[in-house]
C-alpha cells in the first residue's frame, strides 16, 4: 500500500524556520560556551582581577554573528536559482519501498529510505531529516485522508524514523 499526497510545495518562510530550527537541536549545547565566556568575565570583573567591558560586547556579537551567518546561509538557499527545485511543487508516493517525488504524473524521481537520517513530527506536520538544511516538510493537510496520515506514521516507525513518544512543539 502506498500514500499520495496532495501537489504542494515548500514555503521559503518555513524552510528558513525549520532549518534553524534543526540547527539549533544540533547546537544548542554550544550555547554554553558564550554564556560560560560571560559568568567567567562576570567573576573577573566583580573581583577586580580584570574589569573590562568589551569581553561582553565581543562574546554577544560573536554568537549574533554566527546564528546571523547561518540564517544567511538558509535565506540565500531560498533565493538561488540552483535551489529552485526545493520550492516547486511535487505529489508523493510512498511506500516502505521507497519515496516516489513527481513533478507529474509521469515524471518524477525515487529516493530510498536511506537517504533519511531522522524524523520527527510537529502538531501540524512531519519532517524527515536528511542532512543540515535539507528535509522532506509534509504537513498533515497535503494527505488525502486520515488513513494515509495513520499509514504515513506507521511507514514511518517501521522504518524505525519515528520514535512512539518524540512530538516537538513547534
Amino acid at each position: 500500500m502506498a500514500v499520495k499526497t496532495k501537489k504542494f510545495a515548500l514555503d521559503k518562510k518555513k524552510y528558513v524556520n525549520i532549518a534553524m530550527g534543526q540547527l539549533w537541536e544540533q547546537q544548542k549545547m554550544w550555547t554554553l560556551v558564550p554564556l560560560g565566556l560571560l559568568l567567567v568575565n562576570a567573576i573577573l570583573g566583580i573581583t577586580g582581577v580584570y574589569p573590562n567591558i568589551w569581553a561582553y560586547i565581543v562574546i554577544i556579537l560573536g554568537a549574533l554573528l554566527y546564528v546571523g551567518f547561518w540564517w544567511v546561509q538558509f535565506t540565500g538557499v531560498t533565493q538561488l536559482e540552483q535551489y529552485k527545485q526545493l520550492f516547486d511543487k511535487y505529489l508523493y508516493e510512498i511506500d516502505s519501498r521507497q519515496i516516489l517525488v513527481k513533478t507529474n504524473p509521469k515524471e518524477g524521481g525515487i529516493m530510498q529510505w536511506e537517504q533519511i537520517k531522522s524524523a520527527y513530527r510537529t502538531k501540524d506536520a512531519y519532517i524527515l531529516m536528511m542532512a543540515r538544511g535539507q528535509f522532506l516538510h509534509f504537513p498533515h493537510s497535503v494527505f488525502n485522508s486520515e488513513h494515509d496520515l495513520r499509514l504515513f506514521e506507521r511507514i514511518l516507525k517501521q522504518k524505525n524514523l519515528l520514535p512512539d513518544v518524540k512530538e516537538v512543539a513547534k
